[in-house]
């Protein structure tokens, strides 16, 4: 069209079309668009597989029965990417790679998929340039050419690769399809004849498909911690809802709660648009859920409120906004815990270390991220707490001291500089406040180790 064709330099393009526009490449907003297509797919079938830059692969088999054939359904797919401005060519193929090379160099659907795959040039082998070229120069100009050649000779010229590129052309090998996501444990969903534009219609299916999911999970005995709810417009967009529970459960109305919740804390409310022809739910995550006994003072039901706090506040909130501590088995203080979404499902971990009755703890609550440089102006022995110290511009006087707690670096982690040994000392000052610091470097290790509060207590 005007003159303009692939591979034409630019300079050559705008001196033919001198009000042409241009425009940088984006490979990923390309991405991310091909993910969206592939998400509005997603009513088709559930094996859909990115092809970047330009392709997707969808695997029907078995699902043309809601559409009446696969003809049909070929249709309805067109149609809806040209009301979104997208022009699609596609092709069906009794392998990915014959789908795939149809729908790219055959430019219509034929009624012969073999001869129509012989009919393709050897381009569409998927192989390098110059495996291409070195054919087409060989008057190898189209793929049944090659076909009709000895396949060892041509894994001899050009590897093995060639060879099974063909076959797989020629339907007698097949590719694997690597879907684009997992399948999920429960998926129950609700197509409608007529579009329905009410938001309430809407939560009311998404309420009786959580209830078919709750069935189902209970029957085999778990319960859903990440839901995932879709909502497919008739224009080809997909809204998503996404919820994340502190346990296992198939409380439904728990679920519808903190969907609203979701829903009000959205950016974008929900738009129907033209209407949603489609409402799928997922069980992205479920776990092991048996019945439970109520304790005779009450302490199951106040777990479970807890629980139903974390679960509102987080969704509310964010997910990453309402953490809980967790320990991690290291020895260093600022690495022996996490700050882990409360949602998140419990992972194995060490137990904190208890304290002995009556004694203080050994270390303080709060602690400094980073730890804070210290002067130590006066030093009893070399290697012995400061008499004195100056901090935030103020001068400490030790009164008490103990320590010291001395930590060596984790050598096994360090191959190439091993960390100093830090020896930690609970001090108090004249005015009663306790402090932890801690000489970083041992004068054998170093020649000026440093000094730092690491924490305060109470």
């Amino acid at each position: 069209m005007a003159g303009l064709r692939p591979g034409l330099t630019l300079a050559d393009a705008r001196a033919r079309v001198p009000e042409l526009e241009t425009f940088d490449a984006d490979p990923h907003a390309d991405h991310e668009w091909l993910e969206r297509l592939a998400d509005g797919c997603a009513r088709y079938t559930p094996t859909v597989a990115l092809l970047p830059p330009d392709a997707l692969l969808l695997d029907i088999a078995g699902c043309t029965h809601a559409f009446e054939g696969e003809r049909f359904l070929a249709a309805d797919v067109e149609g809806r990417m040209l009301r979104r401005g997208v022009l699609a060519r596609h092709a069906f193929g009794d392998t990915p790679e014959i789908a795939h090379a149809l729908a790219r160099y055959a430019g219509a659907p034929a009624p012969d998929e073999r001869g129509a795959v012989k009919r393709l040039p050897v381009a569409a082998l998927g192989l390098d340039a110059d495996d291409t070229a070195a054919l087409v120069q060989a008057g190898l100009k189209t793929v049944g050419d090659v076909m009709a050649r000895p396949l060892s000779g041509l894994a001899a010229r050009f590897g093995e690769a060639a060879a099974t590129a063909v076959r797989r052309l020629a339907g007698d090998a097949k590719a694997p399809v690597v879907a684009r996501r997992v399948a999920v444990p429960v998926v129950v969903e609700r197509r409608f004849a007529e579009p329905i534009a009410s938001t309430d219609f809407a939560m009311q299916a998404i309420a009786d498909l959580a209830t078919e999911a709750c069935d189902a999970l209970e029957k085999r005995r778990e319960g859903g911690r990440r839901w995932e709810v879709k909502l497919f417009r008739a224009d080809g967009h997909v809204q998503r809802l996404r919820i994340e529970t502190a346990r296992p459960t198939r409380d439904v109305p728990a679920l519808m709660r903190l969907l609203a919740e979701r829903i009000e804390g959205l950016a974008d409310p929900l738009d129907p648009g033209f209407g949603y022809d489609l409402v799928r739910l997922g069980v992205v995550l479920a776990e092991r859920l048996d019945a439970s006994q109520l304790q005779l003072e009450g302490g199951a039901t106040k777990e479970g409120d807890v629980g139903a706090l974390v679960d509102r506040l987080s969704t509310r909130l964010g997910r990453d906004r309402v953490r809980r501590f967790a320990a991690r088995d290291s020895h260093i203080p600022e690495q022996a815990e996490l700050m882990l979404p409360a949602s998140a499902a419990p992972t194995p971990a060490p137990a904190w270390p208890a304290t002995d009755p009556g004694e203080p703890p050994l270390r303080p609550i709060y602690l400094f991220d980073p730890p804070q440089p210290i002067e130590s102006i006066a030093a009893d022995t070399p290697d012995g707490p400061p008499a004195r110290f100056r901090w935030r511009r103020t001068d400490h006087d030790v009164a008490r001291v103990e320590g010291p707690e001395r930590i060596a670096g984790e050598w096994w982690r360090r191959h190439d500089v091993p960390a100093p040994t830090r020896d930690y000392f609970r001090v108090e000052d004249h005015r009663g406040r306790r402090y932890w610091i801690f000489r970083h470097g041992l004068y054998a290790e170093t020649q000026n180790p440093r000094w730092y509060v690491h924490g305060l207590f109470a």
